[in-house]
C-alpha cells in the first residue's frame, strides 16, 4: 500500500482548478460559503463541520440556508491566488500565507485570519541519518514543504534558519526546498531512494515518516523555534466578504467553535469522522494518538504567532509590521486574546 491512497485525491492542485472550482462570480448574496483547505488532521475541525453540516445548522439558526463548498488545494501559494481571485471565500493555509496576503492587501481588500484550526506541533523529518540538525542539510538534499517560500513550514525553516547563521541567510535552505504535496512527500521518506531526505510536514504525514522508515527522524520541531505551542494553520477571508455576509460568517464561525468541542469531547468519532471524509487507510491507532497528544489544542484562538509575523517583516518578506495579532486577525470574540 503506498501513501497516496491515505487521503482524498486532490481536487485542485493549481489556480486553473480552483478556477473551475469558483467559476460563480465572487459577488453573491448571503448564504454561500466556499472553503479552501488542505491535506492533513491540521484540518479536522473542517472534516467535522462537514460531516456533520455545522456551517449549515448554524445557517438556519440565522435564517440563511447556506450552500457549503469545499476544494482541496495544495500549498499556500495557491490557496491565495485563489482567494484573490474570488474563487474562494475562506482559505485554510499556514500562518505564512495568512501574513504574506495580510500584508499584500493591506489597505485594499484587507485579508485577516478568521480563526486558528488548532495547535499543531510541525516535524521536520529526514530519512538522512547524517543530517541531526538543519546545519547538517548538503546540496545533495531535498527538503519537501507544501510551498518554498511561503508555506508556514518554510517560514518556520527560515526562523530557524536565521537563529543559527543570522538573519542575512534566513532563506540558505531555500534553494534545497522543494514544492511537493504532503502525501508524496511521506511516501518519498518512507521509500527512500529519491533525491528527497527531508520534509516539514503535519500530521499525521510526520508520524507515518517516523512510523514507516527506520531511519527517519525529527530534526526540528516548530514549537522549538516558535517558543511553545502555536498555531500554525489558520482560516482566513477578505473583508468585504466578512462586511457582506455577516449570517453566513457567523454560522461558519460558531461551526468550527462546535466542531473544536466536539472533537476535545470525542476524539474516538473525531477520528472516524476524518478517515470517512478522507477516504482515509490511515492507521487508526496512529490517528487518535495525534487527536489525543497533550501537544494538540483544537482551539479558535490563534496562539504564538505573532514570532513568525515579527520576523517576517524583519527580513523584509513582508512590508508592513503589525502591532499584535489583533492587526491581522479579524475584531471576533471567538479569537479575543489571540497572539
Amino acid at each position: 500500500m503506498t501513501l497516496k491512497t491515505f487521503f482524498k485525491p486532490l481536487l485542485a492542485s493549481s489556480l486553473a482548478a480552483a478556477l473551475s472550482f469558483g467559476a460563480v462570480s465572487a459577488a453573491h448574496a448571503e448564504g454561500q460559503i466556499r472553503i479552501a483547505e488542505q491535506f492533513g488532521i491540521v484540518y479536522l475541525l473542517l472534516d467535522v463541520a462537514k460531516d456533520q453540516k455545522l456551517i449549515e445548522k448554524h445557517g438556519k439558526a440565522q435564517g440563511v440556508d447556506v450552500k457549503v463548498s469545499f476544494v482541496t488545494l495544495s500549498g499556500g501559494s495557491a490557496v491565495n491566488d485563489a482567494l484573490l481571485s474570488g474563487s474562494i471565500d475562506i482559505a485554510g493555509a499556514g500562518v505564512g500565507p495568512l501574513l504574506t496576503l495580510w500584508d499584500r492587501t493591506y489597505g485594499k481588500q484587507n485579508v485577516r485570519g478568521v480563526a486558528s484550526l488548532g495547535n499543531f506541533p510541525y516535524y521536520l523529518v529526514s530519512n538522512n541519518p547524517s543530517v541531526k540538525t538543519i546545519a547538517d542539510f548538503t546540496d545533495k538534499d531535498r527538503i519537501a514543504v507544501p510551498a518554498v517560500g511561503v508555506s508556514v513550514q518554510s517560514r518556520v525553516l527560515q526562523l530557524a534558519s536565521a537563529k543559527l547563521w543570522g538573519d542575512a541567510q534566513y532563506n540558505k535552505l531555500d534553494k534545497i526546498s522543494v514544492a511537493v504535496p504532503h502525501p508524496e512527500a511521506t511516501a518519498a521518506i518512507i521509500k527512500g531512494g529519491t533525491e528527497i531526505t527531508g520534509h516539514f510536514g503535519n500530521p499525521p504525514f510526520q508520524e507515518q515518516s517516523l512510523a514507516g522508515n527506520p531511519a527517519a527522524h525529527i530534526v526540528l520541531k516548530s514549537y522549538d523555534v516558535l517558543g511553545g505551542p502555536a498555531s500554525a494553520t489558520v482560516l482566513y477571508a477578505t473583508e468585504k466578504y466578512r462586511k457582506e455576509n455577516p449570517k453566513t460568517y457567523r454560522a461558519f464561525t460558531d461551526a468550527l467553535a462546535e466542531a473544536a468541542a466536539f472533537i476535545t469531547k470525542n476524539p474516538e468519532e473525531a477520528a472516524d469522522i476524518f478517515i470517512r471524509t478522507n477516504r482515509s487507510n490511515v492507521d487508526r491507532k496512529l490517528l487518535l494518538s495525534i487527536i489525543k497528544n497533550p501537544e494538540v489544542q483544537f482551539k479558535l484562538a490563534p496562539e504564538n504567532t505573532y514570532a513568525l509575523a515579527e520576523f517576517m517583516h524583519r527580513v523584509g518578506a513582508i512590508k508592513n509590521k503589525p502591532a499584535s495579532a489583533k492587526d491581522y486577525f479579524f475584531d471576533d470574540a471567538h479569537v479575543a486574546g489571540g497572539n
